[in-house]
């Protein structure tokens, strides 16, 4: 479609981009500030307006104060310690495979795929069923070899496992997409000069692919630590936070305050420390990320 005229290129580019800038003004840039005016005051919304109050940082301090604050965020720490590296492996394994030809190579992906866009209600309903402590399929598996599983879901140490396993069977497909499309992009005569020189298929792996895939495996981190730190529909399906408060998490936190308390301004006052808190291990990430990631190819 040809434009002429500088006037007429200017209004097809204020139509063009309108939707999108009152998209982000309306949905994203309104909220932000509505939750940090909200986080300043008392509200709730079943009470009259005239009912608010300006309490400035009672919030803040009534949630520091809170005698669960610091043990939510060991629960996430726990959750991204048993998360990040086993959806970093089983990403890089089902990677390594596709990249290979084999029989039903095609059926697999499809299969392999299916929990990435499943509800995560689905999901988490799902595994609540495989980990039910007498007549689950993984503890009826246990059984078969010997062992006696454990009350998963009802257990303070096994609740928070759980909710991993079933996290990085729902999300491994997505990730083993990223790093195929970045193993996709290694030079093929890396691997050939390598087998020339006498290299194994370890050394290849640890010494080429590593290496090049550093990158996608840094954005992975990233974005799970991130994802990990507001981790929500999994645990308020499958434990509700329990037993016993064993994972609960800030998210968790903010939902039944903003929507069973109605207490709207604490709740947004820990979102704010939430996202200041993920703004900090972001930011430590990246002072980290010379370390280990290597942008040469």
């Amino acid at each position: 479609m040809y434009i002429g005229g500088k006037k007429q290129k200017r209004i097809a580019l204020v139509v063009f981009l309108a939707p999108a800038v009152i998209s982000l003004l309306v949905f994203f840039l309104f909220p932000i500030f509505e939750s940090l005016l909200l986080s300043f005051l008392a509200y709730d919304p079943l009470r009259p307006i005239e009912d608010v109050s300006f309490v400035g940082l009672q919030n803040y301090k009534e949630y520091f104060q809170y005698k669960d604050m610091q043990a939510q965020y060991l629960h996430v720490l726990y959750y991204l310690v048993l998360y990040i590296p086993l959806i970093l492996v089983t990403s890089m394994a089902q990677a390594l495979l596709l990249n290979r030809i084999f029989v039903g190579k095609t059926l697999y992906k499809v299969l392999f795929y299916l929990p990435v866009i499943s509800s995560w209600v689905a999901v988490a309903l799902i595994w609540r069923w495989l980990l039910h402590g007498e007549f689950g399929l993984i503890n009826i598996g246990l059984r078969a070899i010997g062992l006696n599983g454990p009350s998963w879901l009802l257990s303070k140490v096994w609740a928070m496992p759980g909710v991993v396993l079933a996290a990085v069977w729902k999300d491994t497909g997505y990730y083993a997409l990223l790093l195929l499309a970045a193993l996709k992009g290694i030079e093929p005569s890396y691997y050939e000069s390598a087998r020339i020189d006498g290299a194994n298929s370890t050394q290849r792996f640890t010494r080429i692919t590593l290496p090049l895939v550093s990158p996608t495996l840094f954005l992975l981190v990233v974005i799970n630590v991130i994802a990990g730190f507001q981790v929500f529909e999994s645990i308020y399906i499958m434990t509700e936070g329990g037993p016993a408060g064993a994972t609960r998490v800030p998210v968790e936190q903010i939902y039944r305050n903003a929507f069973t308390y109605y207490k709207m301004g604490y709740a947004s006052a820990i979102a704010w420390v939430l996202g200041f808190v993920i703004l900090i291990a972001t930011v430590i990430q990246f002072r980290m990320e010379r370390r280990w990631v290597s942008y040469e190819s």
